[in-house]
Protein backbone atom coordinates (compact mmCIF):
# COMPACT_ATOMS: atom_id res chain seq x y z
CA UNK A 1 0.00 0.00 0.00
CA UNK A 2 3.14 2.46 0.91
CA UNK A 3 5.79 2.20 -0.98
CA UNK A 4 7.39 5.58 -0.41
CA UNK A 5 7.45 7.57 2.95
CA UNK A 6 8.67 10.53 3.46
CA UNK A 7 9.74 11.24 7.05
CA UNK A 8 11.37 15.05 8.05
CA UNK A 9 13.90 14.48 11.08
CA UNK A 10 15.22 17.44 13.39
CA UNK A 11 16.95 15.25 15.89
CA UNK A 12 14.38 15.54 18.58
CA UNK A 13 12.93 12.92 20.61
CA UNK A 14 9.68 13.53 19.25
CA UNK A 15 10.99 13.08 15.59
CA UNK A 16 12.70 10.39 16.52
CA UNK A 17 9.28 8.46 17.71
CA UNK A 18 8.13 9.34 14.20
CA UNK A 19 10.77 7.59 12.87
CA UNK A 20 10.28 4.59 14.79
CA UNK A 21 6.92 4.38 13.41
CA UNK A 22 7.57 4.75 9.65
CA UNK A 23 10.43 2.13 10.57
CA UNK A 24 8.12 -0.32 11.07
CA UNK A 25 5.96 0.61 8.75
CA UNK A 26 8.64 0.50 6.11
CA UNK A 27 9.64 -2.85 6.93
CA UNK A 28 5.96 -4.31 6.54
CA UNK A 29 4.97 -2.39 3.48
CA UNK A 30 8.35 -3.26 1.72
CA UNK A 31 8.47 0.39 1.02
CA UNK A 32 11.46 2.97 1.08
CA UNK A 33 11.94 6.28 3.52
CA UNK A 34 13.48 9.82 2.03
CA UNK A 35 14.25 11.80 5.35
CA UNK A 36 13.54 15.45 5.22
CA UNK A 37 16.00 17.57 7.00
CA UNK A 38 14.56 21.44 6.75
CA UNK A 39 17.06 23.87 7.87
CA UNK A 40 15.00 26.70 9.53
CA UNK A 41 17.08 30.06 10.97
CA UNK A 42 14.49 32.62 11.80
CA UNK A 43 17.10 35.00 10.41
CA UNK A 44 16.41 38.43 11.73
CA UNK A 45 18.24 41.93 11.10
CA UNK A 46 21.10 42.73 13.59
CA UNK A 47 23.11 46.00 12.02
CA UNK A 48 26.55 45.49 10.23
CA UNK A 49 28.18 42.68 11.77
CA UNK A 50 25.09 40.01 11.59
CA UNK A 51 26.23 38.99 8.58
CA UNK A 52 28.63 37.38 9.40
CA UNK A 53 27.45 35.45 12.55
CA UNK A 54 24.37 35.08 9.72
CA UNK A 55 26.42 33.24 7.62
CA UNK A 56 28.26 31.22 10.60
CA UNK A 57 24.99 30.37 12.07
CA UNK A 58 23.80 28.76 8.52
CA UNK A 59 26.98 26.77 8.00
CA UNK A 60 26.54 25.43 11.74
CA UNK A 61 22.52 24.54 10.80
CA UNK A 62 23.48 22.79 7.88
CA UNK A 63 26.47 20.51 9.65
CA UNK A 64 24.01 19.54 12.66
CA UNK A 65 21.60 18.56 10.10
CA UNK A 66 23.96 16.79 8.47
CA UNK A 67 24.95 14.72 11.39
CA UNK A 68 20.91 14.26 11.93
CA UNK A 69 20.15 13.43 8.78
CA UNK A 70 23.57 10.41 8.97
CA UNK A 71 22.44 9.16 12.13
CA UNK A 72 18.86 8.56 11.30
CA UNK A 73 19.91 6.94 7.87
CA UNK A 74 21.84 4.48 9.98
CA UNK A 75 19.02 3.82 11.99
CA UNK A 76 17.27 3.27 8.76
CA UNK A 77 19.94 0.94 7.37
CA UNK A 78 20.21 -1.04 10.80
CA UNK A 79 16.52 -2.04 10.52
CA UNK A 80 16.96 -3.13 6.31
CA UNK A 81 14.68 -0.01 5.28
CA UNK A 82 16.21 1.39 1.38
CA UNK A 83 16.52 5.34 2.71
CA UNK A 84 17.42 8.44 0.77
CA UNK A 85 18.65 11.63 2.84
CA UNK A 86 17.42 15.36 1.63
CA UNK A 87 18.45 18.43 3.53
CA UNK A 88 16.35 21.54 2.52
CA UNK A 89 16.51 25.10 3.78
CA UNK A 90 14.00 27.69 4.15
CA UNK A 91 15.13 30.75 5.94
CA UNK A 92 12.53 32.65 7.42
CA UNK A 93 9.93 30.22 5.82
CA UNK A 94 7.76 28.12 6.78
CA UNK A 95 8.81 24.52 7.36
CA UNK A 96 5.24 23.03 6.99
CA UNK A 97 4.58 24.67 3.80
CA UNK A 98 8.82 23.08 2.66
CA UNK A 99 7.25 19.75 3.84
CA UNK A 100 4.38 19.76 1.90
CA UNK A 101 6.14 20.85 -1.15
CA UNK A 102 8.96 17.87 -0.60
CA UNK A 103 5.91 15.16 -0.15
CA UNK A 104 4.62 16.28 -3.94
CA UNK A 105 7.97 16.48 -5.73
CA UNK A 106 9.34 12.66 -4.57
CA UNK A 107 6.16 11.96 -4.34
CA UNK A 108 5.73 10.02 -1.52
CA UNK A 109 2.76 7.92 -0.51
CA UNK A 110 2.46 8.54 3.09
CA UNK A 111 3.95 11.42 5.42
CA UNK A 112 5.27 10.16 9.10
CA UNK A 113 5.63 13.20 11.31
CA UNK A 114 6.41 13.51 15.42
CA UNK A 115 4.34 16.13 16.84
CA UNK A 116 4.20 17.60 20.10
CA UNK A 117 0.47 18.35 19.90
CA UNK A 118 0.42 21.34 21.43
CA UNK A 119 -2.85 22.91 22.63
CA UNK A 120 -3.95 26.23 23.52
CA UNK A 121 -1.83 29.12 24.10
CA UNK A 122 1.45 26.96 23.33
CA UNK A 123 0.20 26.29 20.00
CA UNK A 124 -0.86 29.78 19.15
CA UNK A 125 3.15 31.09 20.15
CA UNK A 126 4.82 28.12 18.64
CA UNK A 127 2.36 27.35 15.55
CA UNK A 128 2.32 24.15 14.48
CA UNK A 129 3.93 22.75 11.05
CA UNK A 130 2.34 19.18 11.70
CA UNK A 131 -0.91 21.14 11.75
CA UNK A 132 -0.23 22.69 8.40
CA UNK A 133 0.71 20.10 6.53
CA UNK A 134 -2.26 17.61 7.45
CA UNK A 135 -4.40 20.65 6.20
CA UNK A 136 -2.25 21.51 3.18
CA UNK A 137 -0.99 18.26 1.82
CA UNK A 138 -2.95 15.86 -0.63
CA UNK A 139 -0.84 12.81 0.88
CA UNK A 140 -1.63 10.76 3.85
CA UNK A 141 -0.08 11.71 6.95
CA UNK A 142 0.77 9.63 10.43
CA UNK A 143 1.45 12.04 13.55
CA UNK A 144 2.82 10.51 16.16
CA UNK A 145 2.76 12.62 19.27
CA UNK A 146 5.17 12.67 21.59
CA UNK A 147 5.50 10.81 25.43
CA UNK A 148 7.04 14.31 26.60
CA UNK A 149 3.95 16.71 26.67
Amino acid sequence: MYKRILVPVDGSATSLRGLDEALRLARDQRASILLLHVVHDFLTAGGPGAAVYMTQLRQDLRERGQRILEEASQRAQREGVEVETRMAETPGGSVGELIVEQAQAWPADLLVLGTHGRRGIRRLLMGSDAEYVVRMTPVPVLLVRSIED
